[in-house]
């Protein structure tokens, strides 16, 4: 049985589809607008609430793909296509794509312990998956650091736990380990006076703990001093930086030799016979 369709039908037909399609695509977008001023609305009341920053940018990213769901959703159905259906025909697929995106869905739960557990926060600088930076945002799936030089690198949240985490920032304090060689002819007991003097006059240096100074080890050229000093995390590479520059300038006002490695050669003659 053949079914014949006039012009008059076919056309309504398409003016049907189009409508249809036309508001669908207005669903998507303003749902995507709404779903983003909610998104917003939430992390500035988490944020007003003074809930950290790690906490707030994952829920309001939680969020947002929540909305856009029920977006997607609704823009399927004005097409005409029952969400029932759909859903029970996604739920079918879910197995297959949830195997072909092991490694999103790792990220996802990744992510989510970040959250849970946070070894870290925004702000913080860490070492993890071998890179050094500041965490900038935790995402669902991924985490992004700002490296020193500038660069943002973006990781993913599975390489992050799968790993060591440093977090250098954790504390409020850092110690700071210098080592200075002096040469075997200086007097010892003048060399960590001096360091002793400069380190306790370095306002940046923590009287508690007090500083530390120690003979680390008598070298093949050179008898090793080693300093530690406490300062405030912030602090601990400036005054690294500028410890070892003016120790080397003191040193040199003082006449205490610092050594490079070297090597007599003793050289006889053998007697001819």
């Amino acid at each position: 049985m053949e079914i014949t369709l006039d012009p008059e039908q076919i056309q309504a037909m398409v003016i049907d589809f189009g409508l249809r399609l036309l508001t669908a695509i207005i669903i998507l977008i303003v749902g995507k607008w709404v779903a983003k001023g909610i998104e917003r609305v939430l992390e500035k009341v988490l944020d007003k609430r003074n809930v950290d920053k790690t906490v707030t940018k994952f829920l309001g990213n939680i969020t947002f793909m929540m909305m856009m769901t029920l977006v997607v959703l609704a823009a399927v159905d004005k097409l005409g296509v029952k969400t029932t259906s759909f859903v029970a025909v996604v739920g079918a697929a879910g197995l297959a794509v949830g195997l072909a995106l092991q490694g999103s869905l790792s990220n996802f739960a990744s992510g989510v312990l970040l959250v849970l557990f946070r070894p870290f926060k925004v702000g913080d600088f860490i070492e993890a998956g071998g890179t050094l930076g500041v965490v900038e945002e935790i995402q669902v799936f991924a985490t992004r650091l700002k490296t020193g030089d500038n660069k943002v690198i973006t990781l993913p949240n599975s390489k992050i736990m799968d790993g060591a985490i440093t977090n250098h920032t954790a504390r409020d304090t850092r110690r700071a380990e210098f080592v200075f060689g002096i040469g075997y002819d200086d007097d010892l007991r003048k060399a960590k006076a001096i360091l002793k003097e400069m380190f306790e006059a370095e306002e940046r240096v923590l009287e508690d703990p007090a500083v530390q100074i120690v003979v680390k080890e008598l070298g093949d050229s050179s008898v090793n001093l080693m300093v530690r000093a406490w300062t405030k995390a912030p602090d601990m590479w400036p005054v690294t930086w500028d410890m070892t520059e003016a120790v080397k300038l003191r040193f040199d006002e003082e006449g205490i030799t610092i050594p490079y490695p070297q090597r007599d050669v003793h050289l006889h003659q053998a007697d001819k016979s």
